[in-house]
């Protein structure tokens, strides 16, 4: 048995793997915590419950980003032995975010930055990247998005650092643009894609993650290709307030997702949730507190075509832990 959250502690913008050493690990935003700035958390596990917290998995920021205290949404990925870093930045002397990839030879790091932005700007609309090999066309696809934009994708490079020749941005998913302050539509961001039984799931994230105003919730859309089109569950129902994942009492602004797979191949569902008891905490960029986002682990089951996590909103009570490997 196992109870959330799992990572009590600032772990915001989670992403899971399970890497060759036969260890799962989780990587977080930027954060403070006790008192020292960590700019890529990682944590590791044997069971996705109990987890061992490694501290720094960048030592060192960009040449072009050295002053920045906002990075953001790493997402790791594994291929031929190494390890890539997508992750979003804000360069020095900037008012706008770009994604940027860095490489380790090991799951926990240390990353070293490439050395350059992989695309910058304008505004937030160039954030929260999820790199994805898609196993139909074995295209290695990146995408990202926020700032009241789409989420984009488009092909990756060989070399993983930067983009194909040729290759073009598609939007796949748009915000709604509604007034409606109860439409979690109105911003999407923090894409992830995953393949279960012929459809392409991409989960992602809608309207404001932080704050004392915050209203997020995890969002899901599917396709049978990769690159879309994408359906919204919102539109497949026609609920534009349909979300896979929402607040209850217990966690407020669930959201920017990852997907995990346990060793019985059972789908689990982590994301970030404010813990109302405790909602802010000691940030870097605001001395009054920010807020204090947990990890949370829910299992996903799957009901006519659609994941389904039980009760829509992240669980509190005690619950059947994963299968260890």
């Amino acid at each position: 048995m196992y109870q959330n959250p799992v990572i009590d502690d600032n772990f915001p913008d989670p992403t899971l793997i399970h890497a060759a050493d036969g260890w799962y690990y989780a990587y977080g935003t930027q954060t403070k915590r006790a008192g020292a700035i960590i700019n890529l958390q990682v944590a590791r596990s044997q069971d996705l419950v109990n987890w061992d917290y490694l501290g720094e998995g960048l030592p060192e920021k960009p040449d072009w980003a050295l002053q920045s205290q906002k990075i953001w949404a790493p997402h790791v990925s594994e291929h031929g032995g190494r390890y890539y870093l997508y992750y979003s930045t804000r360069p020095d002397g900037a008012d706008f975010f770009s994604l940027a990839v860095a490489v380790a030879e090991a799951p926990a790091g240390p990353f070293r930055d490439c050395g350059r932005p992989l695309l910058p700007g304008p505004g937030f609309t160039c954030i929260d990247p999820m790199a994805y090999d898609d196993p139909a066309t074995g295209q290695r696809l990146l995408y990202w998005g926020s700032g009241f934009g789409p989420i984009w994708v488009r092909e990756l490079a060989e070399d993983r650092l930067s983009f194909a020749p040729g290759s073009v941005a598609q939007a796949v998913v748009f915000p709604s643009g509604s007034n409606d302050p109860n439409d979690y539509h109105r911003l999407v961001e923090g894409a992830w894609v995953h393949y279960h039984e012929g459809w392409y799931y991409l989960f992602f994230s809608g309207d404001n993650c932080c704050g004392p105003h915050a209203h997020y919730a995890v969002l899901v859309a599917r396709a049978r290709h990769a690159t879309g089109p994408f359906e919204t569950y919102a539109a497949a129902t026609g609920n534009p307030h349909a979300a896979l994942l929402a607040a209850n009492a217990h966690w407020l602004a669930p959201g920017h997702n990852c997907v995990v797979t346990d060793g019985a191949g059972q789908d689990w569902l982590a994301c970030h949730a404010i813990d109302p008891r405790q909602p802010t905490f000691d940030a870097i960029d605001d001395s009054e507190g920010y807020s204090r986002r947990v990890l949370l682990l829910d299992q996903i089951t799957y009901a006519d075509g659609w994941p389904v996590v039980a009760g829509g909103s992240p669980s509190w009570l005690p619950q059947p832990a994963p299968a260890a490997d």
